[in-house]
């Protein structure tokens, strides 16, 4: 997508701060965090949002969890526990419509969240 920030970083295009890569994904810090571990988990393949999946989409969207898991081991996580939210459309906070999983963790997290 011509003008997605999230297509440009995961092209090399943009700048920014990638803490994994592999065929499909980046893992990139989010430069808002909202917790000391809040990373952006972004399929390199544009969706603006969930609502936009396909079905060929069905093994990406799997593997998102299996990324997720190998980042939250990285950041020591797996015994604290961490949280991961997939934001879909304006009105539940998505500014970057290109679909993506936040990993947050660090910290005590509450119910409900905002």
């Amino acid at each position: 997508m011509e003008n997605c920030l999230f297509c440009k970083i995961a092209s090399g295009d943009e700048a920014s701060e990638i803490v994994y890569k592999d065929d499909h994904f980046i893992a990139i810090k989010d430069i808002n965090p909202q917790a000391p571990v809040h990373l952006l988990i972004i399929p390199k393949k544009h969706v603006g949002t969930l609502m936009e999946i396909e079905e060929s989409d069905k093994d990406m969207m799997g593997s998102v969890f299996t990324v997720a898991k190998f980042l939250a081991e990285e950041n020591d996580l797996e015994m604290s526990g961490f949280r991961l939210v997939l934001n879909c459309g304006m009105g539940a906070g998505q500014t970057v419509f290109h679909i993506h999983l936040h990993l947050l963790g660090g910290r005590p997290m509450k119910w409900p969240p905002g």
